[in-house]
């Protein structure tokens, strides 16, 4: 019989980190899918082709975060658990964050520091990850 390993106090931070931004990612995807189709439709209705262009779009990042939040969500409980492939989706998600904060350095309406902050945090969490005493927990070293 395997014996169970002890659960680092940072691996269950970021599970309970990883299920609550699941689930709020979850409901904001929702949001933005049902705002992106009420613009699609009153854009459609009114004949304002620019409304529904943007509805459209609104549509398409709300299912991005959904994916994002079943990843994060997926990554929570399997965190949790010490899953081996939840390690890997705890990379993915740092990496992702990363990139996503790399995009908003180059051209959104964000604030530098708020950025910079976020990368600086996933970052730290990709680290923490890759150090051996986590990878042996997860089995991967």
């Amino acid at each position: 019989m395997a014996q169970q390993q002890q659960r680092p106090t940072g691996i269950t931070i970021l599970a309970v980190l990883g299920i609550i931004g699941g689930v709020f990612g979850l409901l904001g995807g929702c949001g933005l899918i049902g705002l992106g189709a009420l613009s699609g439709a009153i854009g459609a209705s009114a004949g304002v082709s620019e409304l529904g262009a943007l509805g459209g779009l609104t549509g398409i990042w709300g299912f991005l975060a959904l994916v994002l939040a079943v990843v994060e969500l997926a990554f929570g409980i399997g965190a949790w658990t010490l899953k081996p492939w939840a390690w890997t989706l705890g990379l993915i998600v740092a990496g992702v964050g990363i990139v996503f904060g790399l995009i908003g350095l180059v051209g959104f309406k964000e604030g530098f520091l708020s950025v910079l902050i976020r990368i600086v945090i996933y970052g730290a969490i990709a680290y923490y990850l890759m150090t051996p005493e986590i990878k042996k927990v997860f089995g991967r070293a």
